[in-house]
């Protein structure tokens, strides 16, 4: 594996490195032919959200890595020397925060390793593991404990289907990829492992989080700062796996 990128983790009660730094002037987005008022707005919010300008500035592939750094700052699951696998990995920004924060590839050989997996190829991720393939597959749990070398001590899942419009079916469909990959984690987690997956609020999610409360010793409901305000996006965290 390659070296990890050596990202710091912050200490207990310290300073966050899971924020923006700095101010930006607002950005406005004017009219173009073509563009319609939709795809209008989506742009001016890329362009004037500062965990968009954070990650592009930090090397992240999504603006998405701050919402874990958030998570794990105040759960602190992804220690290092842990072993990590990032469910459904595509682009890859929460692959790079497991390799910053559990030290992946560290000379010391006392690094953790991450692997991400994913449908769609993704590119190469120093520190990383990333495969291409469907975590449904027969072979998926026995697959990636090879590569981790062991059960994994924490599985992550940001997984979200393609939005319908439809609110209800884009529940269900998220809904749905949070329990499979729940069902998924429960084949390769260590007793005491960590759980976390992206959910929509909408009702549903409660038959969730009733069978992880089964299966893990603390579980919670959280919404990161970095997800945004109008978003029905809330992640679950389930801790000390049960085996």
């Amino acid at each position: 594996m390659a070296q990890g990128t050596g990202g710091r983790r912050p200490p207990a009660g310290g300073p966050s490195n899971s924020k923006p730094t700095g101010r930006r002037a607002t950005v406005r987005v004017k009219t173009a032919r073509g563009r319609t008022v939709s795809s209008q707005r989506w742009l001016q919010r890329q362009l004037n959200d500062p965990y968009v300008a954070e990650a592009r500035k930090r090397g992240y592939r999504s603006r998405a890595a701050f919402k874990l750094l958030q998570l794990d700052d105040q759960f602190r699951f992804l220690k290092p020397g842990a072993r990590v696998v990032d469910l459904g990995a595509a682009p890859g920004g929460w692959t790079q925060v497991a390799v910053e924060r559990v030290k992946a590839g560290a000379p010391s050989g006392k690094g953790g390793v991450v692997v991400g997996i994913d449908i769609t190829p993704i590119e190469p991720i120093p520190g990383a593991t990333v495969i291409a393939k469907d975590f449904y597959d027969e072979d998926a749990p026995e697959v990636l404990k090879n590569l981790l070398g062991g059960p994994a001590d924490v599985v992550l899942s940001d997984m979200a289907a393609s939005a319908t419009g439809d609110p209800q079916v884009d529940h269900l469909r998220i809904m749905a990829l949070a329990e499979t990959a729940h069902d998924f984690a429960k084949q390769v987690l260590k007793p005491g492992g960590t759980f976390v997956a992206k959910v929509l609020r909408g009702g549903t999610e409660r038959t969730l989080l009733e069978q992880l409360k089964r299966d893990f010793a603390k579980v919670r409901h959280v919404k990161p700062e970095a997800s945004r305000a109008d978003s029905a996006e809330m992640y679950v965290v389930g801790t000390g796996f049960r085996g």
